[in-house]
């Protein structure tokens, strides 16, 4: 869809276009109401991504018809959550559609992206929380961040991490996803001075209660500049970390 917020303005100023024909562009421009959802086509430019698809709730004809909206908009398109059943009906609708098995993703790509920028690294603790550590790492790289991954590297085994402390310098955020106990962000946020984004995941053995005490334990880190995202919150994660590492780059 092609749009030029300047020319409409221009077009106002010279008297050209009457305010409410353009006010009415806007509201267009800004919204697609499908009846079901409202999609939000001016959050890129506000937040600097698009508005992305939760899938568990919806049917796949939903999904297929909120992606259709975010592609009409000239957007690309991120779904969270979604299951191989949801996959294979976007499939038919949308063929350019890839789906990220780990993660659990589904992503079309409209507009080329830029170059990557900065650098995001994502760690993880084990091999278990590599779809949610996947789920940060592909949200991040859709936001233009360069990504490096190092996973399995849990405190059981101290050394591994500390095998990796040069990569964790050179980066201007860290997501660091733990389950079990929840004690990897801490050791990391010992190690480096860079911006820790945490998250929770559910794995573990029963007084895990399905990821609260790595939560709990996160949330009382003693380890300052560790800021902690809900439980399984792999897409959060890679949010904040991405918008952190935008911090000095020139606006687009």
């Amino acid at each position: 869809m092609d749009f030029n917020l300047v020319e409409l303005l221009q077009r106002v100023a010279r008297g050209e276009l009457p305010v409410a024909e353009a006010e009415t562009i806007l509201s267009e421009r800004a919204e697609t109401n499908l009846g079901f959802a409202r999609v939000d086509l001016d959050r890129l430019r506000r937040r600097g991504l698009a508005e992305v698809i939760f899938c568990p709730g919806k049917t796949a004809d939903q999904i297929v018809r909120i992606m259709s909206a975010l592609i009409a908009g000239g957007q690309n398109v991120l779904a969270t959550r979604a299951t191989p059943e949801q996959y294979a009906v976007v499939q038919q609708a949308h063929a350019q559609a890839v789906y990220h098995e780990l993660p659990k993703a589904i992503t079309i790509r409209v507009v080329e992206p830029g170059p990557p920028v900065g650098q995001v690294t994502v760690v993880c603790a084990g091999t278990s929380d590599i779809p949610v550590a996947e789920e940060a790492a592909l949200t991040a790289e859709i936001m233009g961040a360069r990504l490096e991954r190092i996973y399995d590297v849990g405190v059981a085994g101290l050394h591994r991490v500390l095998n990796h402390v040069e990569a964790l310098k050179r980066s201007r955020a860290i997501v660091v996803v733990a389950g079990m106990e929840g004690a990897l962000p801490s050791v990391v946020g010992g190690l480096v001075d860079r911006p820790i984004v945490a998250v929770p995941t559910s794995i573990g053995y029963g007084v895990n209660f399905k990821g609260l005490a790595a939560l709990l334990a996160m949330l009382n880190s003693c380890a300052p500049g560790v800021t902690v995202v809900n439980i399984d919150n792999g897409f959060g994660a890679g949010v904040a970390a991405a918008l952190i590492n935008r911090v000095g780059e020139p606006a687009s």
